[in-house]
């Protein structure tokens, strides 16, 4: 492994290891440059897969997930716990690969690499519990015996965006291997590498090679070819592409887990600790320079303390330091590329020519790098904006005084998405406006870090922002079928030939009373 690596390309035989992970490693296939954020310049290229990389990949992981399948949890686990080492242990380049192709700080990348160990961890520790059949009441006491069981799906298909391409990349599939599948995975074509590193990792550690296939490409061929092959699809993505790829697998009767897009609010009660809000709220905001689906676009604020919070937190985020590379000390990074620039200058010029008042920030920083934006903070958003309802995925946050908690709960209500929320109040007046709040995840003192790295809790979106969980013991078992197995001794469940069906009858219905009664029936 690297020790380090620079702003510039990749060391050509570090470049070939990575690109011969791919199922698509082929030297007269087009090849797609990938690039530095930080620079705009280029680190390397990945192949641009088609249907028949993807045919292929899937070829591979049926055959290698076959006797994986076969393998016991016992053995699964061993391999996952060497791979927790491994992680850690070469956390420094992996934080160096995501920042280079993902331009953001070093902190954020941190996140990425604590968070597949904290998530490995948790399923090698509760896998067996998780997939371990299970006894069940059987229909009749004694004479039934049943067992539930968890049998893998088969191969599952992973597409994953851009943004968190460690954690996205590699968390979503620990769980799914671990199950006993065989996964078949395209990275975003801006992020491959961070992805391909963690398959390097998993083979150290002894995951089979075939088992995990990588096919880059676009996701309109790529991801397509994945969706009509998996025998299960997670997805990590727009609301727009999600709804493609949920009616592409249902028509195959697949099973879809998808986290998808938000416009996640944040509420300040007037009885919350000011202090702690104003050290909280820009890691909330404006973590990996907001190009985060959990990360907060909007804040009400009682109307009692609005004027302190505004003026403190602005001056604030007028501190923060933005920069290139790989210090621990900066703030905020870049942003991924120029199409993200674009939008998140469109949205904020929009709702400045509607209206809104910029308290800070609110321009491009050429000066720092080709694709980096202020850390902006607006106020007065008008209604017809469509910063106020859209996600940026930028770091751009509008602030909004209110009369009530009411009326904070009905404003951050008022959207077709949930997937976090969070709000900054008493520990008592959190937790009744948390039960009020529309939303997969809600933070009390917290942005989103708490509850997404509670790793114990599912979690994923309400509304359009998705369906199915990652984490807990669902983001394991849905990746698995459930088969019922059930065992009929002594007695038929038709009853004996000598009795009745009558008397049969009658003697059911008085066991069903007696049961009832007894609570010794299912």
């Amino acid at each position: 492994m690297l020790k380090r690596l620079s702003l510039g390309p990749l060391p050509k035989n570090f470049l070939n290891t990575l690109l011969n992970l791919t199922a698509n490693a082929q030297g007269d296939a087009e090849k797609i440059k990938v690039e530095a954020p930080f620079t705009g310049k280029p680190i390397g290229y990945v192949f641009d897969g088609g249907q028949v990389d993807v045919d292929r990949a899937f070829e591979l992981s049926r055959q290698a997930q076959q006797q994986w399948a076969q393998t016991p949890v016992t053995g699964r686990k061993k391999i996952f716990d060497r791979f927790h080492d491994l992680v850690l242990k070469h956390r420094e380049l992996l934080m160096d690969i995501v920042q280079l192709e993902t331009g953001k700080n070093r902190a954020s990348a941190a996140d990425e690499v604590f968070d597949i160990a904290i998530t490995t961890r948790f399923y090698v520790n509760n896998a067996a519990k998780f997939l371990n059949d299970k006894k069940r009441p059987g229909a009749l006491p004694i004479v039934t015996r049943t067992t539930q069981q968890h049998v893998p799906k088969g191969v599952v298909g992973q597409i994953t965006p851009w943004n968190y391409p460690l954690t996205l990349g590699v968390s979503d599939a620990v769980p799914a291997l671990l199950a006993g599948n065989g996964v078949v995975a395209k990275p975003d074509l801006a992020t491959p590498f961070s992805c391909l590193i963690m398959v390097k990792l998993l083979i150290d550690a002894g995951l089979p090679p075939h088992l995990m296939q990588v096919v880059t490409g676009s996701g309109e061929v790529v991801g397509g070819a994945i969706a009509d092959q998996c025998d299960f699809l997670m997805f990590t993505g727009s609301t727009k592409t999600g709804r493609i790829l949920g009616r592409q697998v249902g028509e195959r009767l697949v099973g879809f887990s998808a986290e998808l897009g938000g416009k996640n609010p944040l509420i300040v009660a007037k009885d919350a600790d000011l202090d702690h809000v104003i050290a909280e709220l820009p890691q909330a905001c404006f973590s990996n320079s907001g190009q985060l689906c959990v990360s907060i676009e909007r804040i009400y604020i009682e109307e009692e303390v609005y004027e302190e919070v505004v003026e403190r937190f602005v001056r604030g985020v007028q501190q923060m330091s933005l920069g290139a590379g790989f210090e621990w000390s900066v703030e905020m990074g870049s942003l991924i590329n120029q199409a993200q620039l674009d939008r998140v200058s469109e949205f904020v010029d929009q709702a400045k020519s509607a209206g809104a008042t910029v308290l800070c920030g609110g321009k491009a920083r050429p000066d720092l790098g080709p694709y980096f934006y202020e850390p902006t903070v607006l106020s007065d958003v008008p209604e017809s904006a469509a910063l106020r309802t859209e996600e940026v995925f930028g770091p751009v946050v509008f602030m909004e005084k209110v009369a009530s908690l009411e009326m904070a709960v009905t404003k951050a209500n008022d959207t077709s998405y949930g997937l976090n929320a969070s709000v900054f109040a008493s520990p008592e007046t959190g937790r009744g406006v948390a039960r009020q709040l529309e939303a997969g995840g809600v933070g009390i003192n917290d942005g989103y870090a708490a509850t997404w790295a509670s790793v114990s809790t599912p979690l994923g979106g309400m509304k359009q922002s998705g369906l199915g969980r990652r984490h807990g013991a669902e983001g394991m078992l849905k990746y698995t079928e459930i088969r019922n197995v059930a065992e009929q001794r002594w007695v038929s469940m038709r009853g004996s030939a000598k009795i009745s069906r009558k008397v049969y009858a009658d003697t059911v219905a008085t066991a069903l009373r007696v049961g009832k009664i007894l609570k010794i029936l299912p």
